[in-house]
C-alpha cells in the first residue's frame, strides 16, 4: 500500500511539473537592441518589447521565459515551435507575413542613418554621387539590411556589410570600414549617445511598425493578441514605451 502510494504522490508530483511548465511561454529577442531589449545593469533581460511581453504574459496568467539568439534565427524559431514567441524590435513586412502572423502593432520606428559627426553627406545617395558606391554597415536580416540590400546592393549602388548585433556595425563605422550605418531611430540614439565622434542624419530612411511575431499555428496567439490590445487601451503599453523613451 505505502508503495502504491508513493507512486501516485509521484505520479501527481509529474503532473504538476506538466502543468508548470505549461503555464511558462518561451520568447526568443536578440537582447542586444536597446531601448527594445539590453541587459540591465543587473544581467537581466529588460527593455520595451520584454516589458510589454511580461504585462501580456502577466495577464493571462503565464511565466515568462525569455531566450537571447541571434536576430536572424528569430523567424525561423518560431516557425518551427522552438519559441512560442519572437519580441525583438521586429518590423512587420510583407515576406514576414508570409513566414509568421504578427500582433497588431505596439509601435513605430524609423529606419535612420549615423555617420562620422564630421560626414558632409546628406543622404547616402549623397556618397553614392560623390564616390560611385556606397558602403553601408547592418544589423544582420534586419529591415535595414533588407531596405540596403534591395535599394543599393541589389542595384548595384553599394555593398552591405552584415553584423550579428547594431554594435558590431556601429564598431565597423568607428574603424572606417563601412561609410555610414542603417539601424531603427531609437538603438540609434543609444549608440551616438555611447559612441564620441557620431550622428544621425536628419532625414529618416524610412518608418515602420513593430509587433511580435508567432507561429502561423500558434495556440496562444489569439488570446495574446487580444489581451495585448487591451494593455494597449489601458495605457500600459505606452507607459512602458514612455519609461524607456522619456517625451523629448
Amino acid at each position: 500500500m505505502k508503495k502504491l502510494i508513493a507512486l501516485i504522490l509521484a505520479l501527481m508530483l509529474a503532473f504538476a511539473g506538466v502543468s508548470a511548465m505549461a503555464e511558462s511561454l518561451k520568447m526568443c529577442t536578440n537582447a542586444a537592441f536597446p531601448p527594445y531589449e539590453f541587459y540591465d545593469e543587473n544581467s537581466e533581460a529588460t527593455g520595451i518589447d520584454v516589458e510589454i511581453a511580461k504585462a501580456v504574459c502577466a495577464k493571462l496568467g503565464y511565466d515568462l521565459e525569455i531566450v537571447d539568439i541571434e536576430f536572424d534565427q528569430c523567424i525561423p524559431g518560431v516557425q518551427s515551435g522552438k519559441y512560442d514567441f519572437a519580441a525583438a524590435g521586429m518590423t512587420v513586412t510583407e515576406e514576414r507575413k508570409q513566414m509568421v502572423q504578427f500582433t497588431d502593432t505596439y509601435a513605430t520606428a524609423q529606419q535612420v542613418v549615423i555617420v562620422p559627426a564630421d560626414c558632409e553627406m546628406t543622404s547616402l545617395d549623397d556618397f553614392v554621387a560623390a564616390n560611385g558606391t556606397v558602403k553601408v554597415g547592418v544589423q544582420r536580416a534586419t529591415t535595414g539590411d533588407l531596405y540596403m540590400t534591395w535599394d543599393y546592393e541589389d542595384a548595384g549602388k553599394g555593398t552591405v556589410d552584415r553584423y550579428p548585433i547594431g554594435a558590431g556595425a556601429v564598431e565597423a563605422l568607428k574603424a572606417g570600414k563601412v561609410d555610414c550605418v542603417v539601424i531603427d531611430n531609437e538603438p540609434a540614439k543609444n549608440f551616438v549617445a555611447q559612441n564620441e565622434g557620431l550622428k544621425i542624419l536628419e532625414s529618416a530612411y524610412t518608418t515602420e511598425e513593430y509587433a511580435m511575431a508567432f507561429s502561423k499555428e500558434s495556440p496562444i496567439y489569439a488570446d495574446f493578441n487580444a489581451a495585448l490590445n487591451e494593455l494597449i487601451e489601458d495605457g500600459t503599453v505606452k507607459g512602458i514605451i514612455d519609461s524607456f523613451i522619456p517625451a523629448e
